[in-house]
């Protein structure tokens, strides 16, 4: 069982880990080499440009300014000058409101550390229950309800705090509910029109031998909202025409290249061999060579274009339908248009940037039956998962397992590989295992059938969230009180089990501090560095990069990634309000997380992330219903 050294051995690591990436990120952010993996969002906009186009030519790699370097930390007040008004505009609402859930956070915990510590850790701490038991416990157990003898007075004080927290909680959430209601509904109405305001999603039209699907989509709102539709477009399957679209993008970037060489050098036109990647074979005139491949594809395109549009084939039974007002298009999206309930779907159309094409023209017998396979496989992925969290929690539970199996005790009692095996490697080795599992869950969510960016992702982050629920946090307190307490088990009866883990789980507290220092510490000030965007930037700039196209694709600004963030965010609103009133020290470790986490995604979103769309905040009320569960 960790202790206050092992903690503060895990906090040392963490905290020098996290100034490691801060610093490391305040020089290569101000390094002009890498100003696009830095400030990429602006380039988008087109509101910054490159330094490496003036200045001397040592200057254009490395900055020379030495009292940049002195002021290292002056990103962190400049990220929370950006007014909220002026953060709308400049990102979007869904990145706004995703910031508020840190401030929310804030917002919780503060006022309940502060009570915490100063009424229930005192009442806690002047007992003596666990000295005089035969649990595994640490000093730190002694500042948990753990400490409080059954039976005692001294429980009335956390009865209370418990409800206190509860009110505050359920008051904060109220009024921040409002506030996010109050900008969604104003952002809505200041917003310029969009067609996606206006139009319907309609899938699985039902075949007609008499009509193409186009005259069938038409004739059948023409019939039931005479007054209100306005026009259509059917969804056509034309994976062969995108293919050489993309071709056609890639030979017109190499055309662009050999054209910019040609006017840095008239006298020569560039020449391009044939054979096999232009090492060998025939040597022709690249601009010439390029230019006849384009017109070629341009011709392929358009023959393509015409087939697809004639081809009855190529017609998915889904269409966009748009109509003349908003008022039209909400009654036909939430309304039964057919007495058949799987014909003639209905929803509001995404927006263009978060439409998931792949899955629109999904069959509605085959969505039940896909979401029925991702249900029963995302069961056996969250209880296999128990595996590698019984690895982790042996790692944390050292001290229990050295009563059971003494033989091991010579090899792990070193002091300082103890204190960082309790104290950091449990939190490092449960990072690790979780890290393929959102690409995985978002996988599952497009078997699912759904039809929007931001549907796939709210789906994969409650599964996320559940996930983490059943393993981390329920996983982590019932195999972890088992190595801790074995000793116990196996010389106890066995209707003292129950008591025993129930006065064992306050002591998991300290597991879950690990883990919050690593992944809400280190991890977020890893982020900020982007080591993986960086390293890949200047791989592509290096060997793949021709024209100022390539060099924009090369940037890889990322998003907020709402499908991995959120679920470690509520894990977080989890544990605090769980450990709240029975292992308090907790809390001032997430207060840290939720400041850090602020400012570093507030400067992510105003200088890097680009987001895929706009929901408006749609994601709102998925993240207030689980925060009030909680």
């Amino acid at each position: 069982m960790a202790t206050l050294s092992d903690i503060g051995v895990a906090a040392a690591i963490n905290i020098l880990t996290a100034f490691a990436f801060f610093l490391a990120f305040a020089i290569l952010r101000i390094q002009p080499v890498n100003d696009r993996v830095y400030f990429p969002k602006w380039y988008l906009k087109g509101l910054r440009s490159s330094p490496l186009a003036s200045g001397a030519f040592v200057s254009k790699f490395v900055n020379l300014d030495f009292r940049s370097y002195v002021r290292f930390l002056n990103w962190m007040p400049a990220a929370l000058q950006m007014p909220e008004p002026e953060l709308i505009d400049h990102a979007g609402l869904d990145s706004a409101v995703y910031l508020r859930i840190y401030l929310l956070g804030l917002k919780i915990f503060v006022p309940i550390a502060f009570l915490a510590f100063t009424i229930m850790v005192p009442v806690s701490w002047t007992n003596n229950t666990l000295e005089h038991s035969r649990l595994t416990y640490s000093d730190i157990d002694k500042l948990s309800i753990s400490n409080i003898p059954t039976g005692s007075k001294r429980f009335w004080t956390h009865l209370v705090m418990a409800y206190v927290f509860t009110f505050w909680t359920c008051y904060v959430l109220k009024r921040e509910y409002e506030i996010v209601a109050t900008m969604r509904l104003h952002f809505l109405a200041s917003e310029q029109r969009r067609p996606d305001q206006f139009t319907v999603l309609v899938r699985n039209v039902p075949p007609d031998p008499d009509e193409s699907v186009s005259e069938l989509v038409e004739h059948f709102f023409l019939v039931n909202h005479p007054d209100h539709y306005l026009s259509h477009q059917v969804v056509y399957n034309a994976n062969k025409l995108s293919e050489l679209v993309n071709e056609k993008k890639k030979i017109q970037n190499w055309l662009d290249f050999y054209q910019n060489k040609y006017e840095r050098n008239p006298s020569r036109r560039p020449p391009l061999k044939t054979g096999f990647l232009g090492l060998w074979g025939h040597s022709v005139d690249a601009i010439d060579f390029y230019t006849s491949k384009i017109e070629r594809l341009s011709r392929d395109i358009s023959a393509e274009r015409e087939e697809v549009s004639n081809d009855p084939k190529s017609i998915m039974p889904a269409a966009f339908v748009s109509f003349k007002t908003r008022w039209g298009a909400a009654v036909c999206a939430q309304t039964q248009q057919s007495r058949n309930p799987t014909i003639w779907l209905t929803e509001w159309a995404p927006e263009p940037r978060d439409v998931y094409w792949e899955n629109l023209a999904i069959p509605f017998v085959f969505l039940t039956i896909r979401r029925l396979i991702a249900a029963v496989a995302f069961f056996f992925l969250t209880f296999f998962f128990m595996i590698p969290i019984t690895f982790v929690q042996s790692l944390a539970n050292i001290e229990g397992i050295e009563k059971a199996l003494p033989f091991l005790k010579a090899i792990i009692e070193v002091k300082f590989i103890k204190s960082f095996i309790q104290g950091f490697l449990p939190g490092i080795a449960l990072k690790i295992f979780l890290l393929f599992l959102p690409t995985i869950l978002m996988i599952m969510s497009k078997f699912e059938g759904f039809i929007s960016i931001s549907a796939l992702e709210r789906r994969s982050a409650s599964r996320y969230y559940f996930f983490l629920f059943i393993n981390v946090f329920l996983g982590s307190i019932i195999t972890g009180t088992a190595f801790q307490q074995l000793n116990n088990f196996i010389h106890q009866s066995t209707d003292q089990i129950p008591k025993t883990i129930g006065v064992s789980i306050p002591m998991k507290g300290t597991f879950f501090i690990t883990y919050i220092m690593v992944d809400g510490w280190a991890g977020v000030a890893g982020e900020i560095l982007r080591l993986k965007p960086l390293i890949i930037y200047h791989l592509k700039n290096f060997f793949l990069v021709k024209t100022e196209k390539d060099r924009e694709e090369a940037m890889d600004p990322g998003t907020i990634g709402f499908n991995t963030g959120e679920p470690q965010i509520q894990l977080y609103f989890l544990l605090g309000l769980v450990y709240a009133v029975v292992t308090p020290i907790l809390l001032p470790f997430i207060i840290v997380f939720f400041g850090l986490a602020y400012i570093v995604y507030r400067h992510q979103i105003i200088n890097v992330y680009n987001q895929e769309y706009e929901s408006a905040a749609a994601f709102w009320p998925d993240v207030h219903i689980l925060q009030r569960a909680i």
